[in-house]
């Protein structure tokens, strides 16, 4: 089909792959499985430039990509792949949606190569513009009211701080993590002139600012996070 598009909101496809690209380029021809691949739009963009991709997600029906199969499965449970499989693991907009990390990280670990890497997106809910509407509403960036009789996997279920992230690396024996952004959001440029409270409080609690605090974190609208094995 030369109409998939994509589920994530407008540019997030566009800033992940340019980060992605360069990641990949440590690996000679990687191995990559896509996570919860949706519509299969990134999974064929990955296929056309020639990556060698597999595909899965909970709801396959709705993967439009006929170059690539996409397996059923609930990334909440063990993965249906051999150890050491992939170079890399992709999930864009997935972590929102379940609420249990732990398997999915200890399992993408296990099916990683030594020296592999698992790349994830997920909304910012340090940015200033989430902590705001948190303040507010009680909701944060991205978030809203749960309507508990849907079982679609559309809802954002679960927001995780980079330090719960940089916990879950640590404990599924990930060496390393990184933290990028995919664009700075213009509101919570706006919001900066809290950032002097911010530090105060900090400093106040006797918490350590830098942890959740650096500019990025602050006016950034999407996380993009890689953890190396």
């Amino acid at each position: 089909m030369n109409d998939i598009k994509p589920i994530a909101i407008p540019g997030i496809h566009e800033s992940f792959y340019k980060i992605f690209k360069d990641l990949a380029g440590k690996y000679n021809k990687p191995k990559i499985l896509e996570v919860g691949a949706g519509h299969g739009a990134f999974t064929r963009k990955l296929y056309n430039d020639g990556y060698d991709v597999s595909a899965n997600d909970f709801f396959p029906e709705n993967f439009y990509f006929d170059k690539v199969s996409c397996l059923q499965v609930d990334i909440t449970k063990d993965l249906p792949y051999d150890t050491e499989l992939f170079d890399m693991v992709i999930a864009i907009e997935v972590m929102e949606h379940i609420h249990d990390h732990s398997v999915f990280f200890r399992e993408c670990n296990r099916i990683l190569k030594p020296g592999g890497m698992l790349i994830i997106s997920t909304p910012n809910i340090l940015s200033l513009k989430s902590r705001v509407r948190y303040l507010f509403s009680g909701f944060y960036y991205s978030f809203g009211p749960l309507d508990h009789a849907r079982n679609d996997g559309l809802q954002h279920l679960s927001g995780k701080t980079v330090d719960q992230f940089e916990n879950l690396s640590v404990r599924s024996n990930f060496s390393s993590m990184k933290v990028f952004i995919d664009k700075r959001q213009n509101t919570s440029v706006i919001y900066s002139f809290l950032i002097p409270l911010l530090w105060l409080y900090c400093k106040l609690k006797k918490i350590n600012y830098r942890i959740h605090n650096n500019w990025d974190l602050l006016t950034g609208r999407i996380l993009i996070i890689a953890f190396n094995k």
